[in-house]
């Protein structure tokens, strides 16, 4: 039996599932924020396990702006956590109080989330995240204030990026809460006139990156695996009995379990 509802946070977009674990993350995670600041929401959903067996499947991801406010289904998530993408993984390494929601089978997704680790993936997306920053750098004209900006905001990522991937390898520990922001975002502004100032952070992450870490070669989809077939078992309705109505499962997300 699921779990007992939890109440819905009210800037999430309806889609036809159960929001089983979201927060706040980006900038007001990091400890970027500032006043005017969007504040972005990521979060997971179990679509109803009867809408999986038919010819069309429900939608993976809904993205919704104006809230900003980013769902993925349950195993989009898993996917994407097994190949260290850095955005969905931050979901379960949010501190505690930037949690909206979190049902139990939420928590218990928290709980196996070192499993989603591994050594390669971690250097592959990380630092592949933190290079594309770069490119992006020396495209700007710094010369202009909107693109300045935008250069700044790439740098402060990048610096960002190159610091979780190191914690990561040489810990097992994600730290989604900056230690210390104002470095990065000083060090970001650095970076934004000067981008050269970048590649030899680049270059000590691939290096500390290169060497013995604490993460396995490759992830242990096990314990994911488990989650999700337990999570297709809480939401699954068995199907009508004959000359019963028909019951709806769509509608708005439900937080249950």
């Amino acid at each position: 039996m699921p779990d007992a509802p939890a109440p819905a946070s009210a800037s999430a977009p309806a889609v036809p599932g159960t929001v089983l674990l979201s927060g706040v993350v980006g900038s007001t995670a990091y400890g970027f924020a500032h006043a005017g600041s969007d504040v972005d929401r990521l979060g997971l959903y179990a679509a109803p396990t009867e809408e999986l067996h038919g010819l069309h499947r429900p939608a993976e991801s809904h993205v919704t702006t104006g809230p900003d406010v980013t769902l993925h289904e349950a195993a989009k998530w898993c996917r994407l956590a097994l190949s260290c993408n850095p955005t969905a993984s931050e979901l379960v390494w949010l501190p505690d109080d930037l949690y909206e929601i979190r049902t139990p089978l939420g928590a218990e997704l928290v709980e196996i989330r070192s499993s989603f680790l591994s050594e390669s993936a971690v250097r592959k997306a990380y630092l592949g995240y933190a290079e594309q920053q770069f490119r992006k750098l020396l495209t700007r004209d710094t010369t202009d204030p909107v693109t300045r900006g935008r250069a700044a905001k790439h740098a402060r990522h990048l610096v960002r990026l190159v610091a979780q991937a190191v914690r990561l390898h040489e810990t097992g520990h994600n730290l989604v809460r900056l230690a210390d922001p104002g470095h990065v975002r000083d060090l970001g502004e650095r970076i934004a006139d000067r981008p050269a100032v970048a590649e030899s952070l680049l270059a000590d992450a691939a290096d500390r990156l290169a060497r013995p870490g604490v993460l396995p070669a490759a992830p242990d989809p096990r314990p994911a695996e488990s989650w999700l077939r337990r999570v297709r078992a809480a939401h699954y309705a068995p199907p009508p009995a004959p000359g019963a109505p028909a019951q709806s499962t769509g509608g708005a997300l439900r937080p249950t379990g």
